[in-house]
């Protein structure tokens, strides 16, 4: 990856940028994932790159969900795996989840490149590989899921999700939590928890979160969760949006 000076203004944006490239090169991220990228990059840019206040409730109420699930499950595609792969670790590790990887784009090549990446980065176990389990409604290949995996979850964090599967995956009744950084899509306005913000800031706010709330009482963290406003959190970010385009 080319140096980039930590002093250049777009430093973070052009940091991420080069991981997605480096996954496409290492197998890792469909060229697909390309423009997922640049199309999240810009409502970033309309949120000022920064962590809003209610992007950050929404991560405290993510990690409230996670610590009270049963069976809680981080979902890993390429762009998550380029991106985060470390920080999706230590998630998982704070909150007792498991890891999947599912893809819309599969092959099995692919899903191993992605699992052996997520194991060299501390990852002990990650499912996806098996596949015995279907999401109803769905007929593209990230219907494909791990039975006891995805398939069994009570609590799914799925970022950067494709909007269909999100609705199904809310059809079963699971409760979903989606970082996208469009309010709008219909990810996020499918989620239980929206939260619209960076997936590189998302994820790590979302385990410093899991770790401050560990010795939470299940009475405390129900009252998270049941305070927090999926619509207000929604209608913030547009509101943050619509003000820098009214600017």
């Amino acid at each position: 990856m080319t140096e980039i000076p930590e002093d250049h203004p777009r430093h973070d944006s052009l940091v991420t940028r080069h991981r997605i490239e480096d996954g496409v090169d290492a197998g890792i991220t469909s060229r697909q994932g390309l423009i997922a990228q640049g199309r999240g990059e810009a409502y970033d840019y309309l949120l000022g790159e920064e962590t809003t206040p209610s992007a950050d409730e929404a991560e405290r109420a993510a990690a409230a969900h996670l610590l009270l699930a049963d069976h809680p499950v981080l979902s890993v595609n390429g762009n998550v795996a380029a991106l985060v792969p470390g920080e999706i670790v230590e998630l998982a590790e704070a909150t007792g989840a498991d890891v999947e990887v599912n893809l819309f784009n599969r092959t099995e090549e692919r899903m191993e490149r992605i699992a052996d990446y997520l194991r060299e980065h501390g990852a002990e176990d990650v499912k996806g590989l098996t596949a015995d389990g279907r999401i109803p409604g769905l007929e593209h290949e990230r219907a494909k899921v791990d039975a006891d995996g995805i398939g069994d979850a009570d609590v799914v964090l799925v970022p950067l999700e494709d909007g269909d599967r999100a609705e199904a995956l809310a059809e079963m009744g699971k409760t979903e939590l989606v970082i996208d950084l469009n309010p709008l899509s219909r990810s996020a306005q499918t989620a239980s928890v929206p939260i619209i913000d960076n997936i590189v800031r998302a994820v790590p706010n979302v385990t410093a979160h899991a770790r401050d709330l560990a010795d939470a009482s299940r009475e405390e963290l129900t009252d998270i969760v049941e305070g927090f406003d999926r619509e207000a959190a929604l209608e913030a970010a547009e509101a943050r949006i619509r003000a820098v385009g009214e600017d």
